[in-house]
């Protein structure tokens, strides 16, 4: 039996340069936000963005892209850390440092995968795609409407 693992890769814009003190405050609190994920023990691994080529015209918007690709144990532990503690509070505040959700585009999207070394970020900027074009499939889907591992839909508690 193969331990599936969970992939998820966000993106969005700030509404101001990386060094303004709105984005830098973005930072700090991402960087706690990360703190927490490490210590949860449900975070297997986070893919730097650095020198990533981004697909401009992937995500429409003016602002400055932020990325993250980071791959969890289970689809339970990544959405309970998504939906608790400092996370949850930086989503309720992301209108202080991000641009809003372009219709359709959602700023994430998930999978399943079988091995970390799977995951990369044309393989997320492909996912991201095909969500945008097909909706939640078991290929890349939303936590609205997710699949389990075998790619049958299920419910997150």
């Amino acid at each position: 039996l193969f331990m599936a693992l969970v992939s998820i890769y966000t993106v969005g814009r700030l509404n101001h340069p990386y060094d303004h003190p709105a984005s830098r405050e973005f930072f700090e609190v991402g960087n706690e936000v990360f703190q927490q994920a490490l210590k949860s023990g449900h975070l297997i691994e986070a893919f730097s963005s650095n020198g990533v080529s981004f697909p401009e015209k992937d995500i429409k918007g003016e602002g400055f892209p932020i990325l993250t690709l980071t791959v969890w144990k289970n689809l339970q532990s990544l959405y309970r850390f998504t939906y608790s503690g400092q996370h949850k509070q930086a989503l309720r505040d992301r209108s202080k440092w991000m641009e809003p959700y372009q219709e359709k585009h959602l700023s994430y999207v998930v999978w399943w995968t079988e091995k970390v070394k799977d995951v990369s970020w044309v393989e997320a900027f492909k996912r991201y795609n095909y969500y945008i074009q097909h909706g939640s499939t078991p290929f890349a889907f939303d936590f609205k409407h997710p699949f389990d591992e075998k790619g049958e839909t299920c419910l997150i508690k």
